[in-house]
């Protein structure tokens, strides 16, 4: 039996249309792009709640800061690389004044794929983590997406969620308990640690297995929120095997590997390898080729972790 993929912008607007059926103080905005985002799901049961701005995403932001102050909740979703249009917006009237308004950017990383270069957001992550009182996060898997959503609808404040496009399996059941500022161990060993996020934490998973063939084994843990790191456990693992990790689709400046290393400098030193994209813009192409080319694929993770770990 195949197994089922769902791609995380489907857990977004899946969880969306859930919400806004039990939370009537639920809005939706948007910057023409309902469609890919999924958001549209939640705007054809409740138009009323569901502003399109245009490809208009200063509009966005501006329109769901005044909803945010009005008492509302505003989810504001259109392609990552497309929220930063709107950057100087979510800095002086979002972050700044600490508004209750939950950005979504869709479309991350190179496993965007086809549509290139131009819309393959790789940076987003470090400009939103820049900004004081942001919270950053990052589900694996859809089930992790909605989880999310509902998580975000009880937290007081501005966030970013970063979805991508491309369908992965599940990781977790339905019964899965997203707690927002903790990292999630769900491999062991004792070699080496790998800290991964988004669509990396299933190639690291496959790379756990391979290493595992050739005699290492080696944690792997699914970083989901970015910002607030979990600093307790990056350092408790990092004592345990000496050896660190970071595997992210984004570039290796400012992303998770930034935020993983900013830890350790000032709390325990070691040895560490940073996999993502090595500061440069992706291409066109298939998902799965793009990953063999950028060595973000599961055998190209387990081949940096074993020459690593053996030097």
């Amino acid at each position: 039996m195949e197994i089922q993929k769902i791609a995380t912008r489907e857990g977004y607007g899946k969880a969306l249309l859930e919400l806004g059926r039990i939370n009537k103080n639920v809005v939706v905005v948007d910057a023409d792009l309902g469609d890919s985002t999924k958001a549209e799901l939640f705007g054809k049961e409740f138009p009323e709640r569901f502003f399109t701005m245009g490809i208009a995403e200063q509009d966005m932001i501006g329109a769901a800061a005044g909803l945010s102050v009005s008492g509302k909740i505003p989810y504001a979703s259109t392609f990552a690389v497309f929220s930063e249009r709107a950057f100087e917006f979510v800095r002086n009237i979002i972050a700044r004044n600490k508004l209750n308004v939950k950005i979504c950017g869709s479309h991350a990383g190179i496993t965007t794929g086809e549509d290139g270069k131009s819309a393959q957001a790789l940076e987003d992550v470090a400009i939103y983590r820049s900004l004081p009182n942001m919270v950053i996060l990052q589900p694996c898997d859809s089930v992790e997406a909605e989880k999310m959503v509902f998580a975000l609808a009880e937290y007081i404040g501005p966030s970013y969620m970063r979805v991508h496009r491309t369908a992965y399996p599940a990781i977790h059941d339905k019964n899965y308990k997203f707690e927002m500022g903790k990292g999630e161990v769900l491999r062991q060993g004792k070699d080496a640690v790998v800290f991964a996020s988004g669509t990396m934490v299933h190639e690291s998973l496959k790379a756990a297995d391979i290493l595992k063939n050739s005699g290492i084994e080696v944690y792997v843990v699914n970083i989901s929120t970015i910002k607030p790191i979990d600093s307790n456990l990056i350092i408790d693992l990092a004592k345990k095997t000496k050896f660190v990790i970071t595997a992210e689709d984004h570039n290796v400046i400012g992303g998770l590997g930034s935020a993983v290393a900013e830890v350790l400098s000032e709390n325990y030193p070691c040895l560490m390898k940073r996999i993502g994209m090595k500061d440069k813009f992706g291409e066109s192409g298939k998902p799965a080729e793009l990953y063999k080319k950028y060595g973000l694929d599961a055998e190209s993770v387990a081949e940096e972790v074993k020459k690593f770990v053996k030097k």
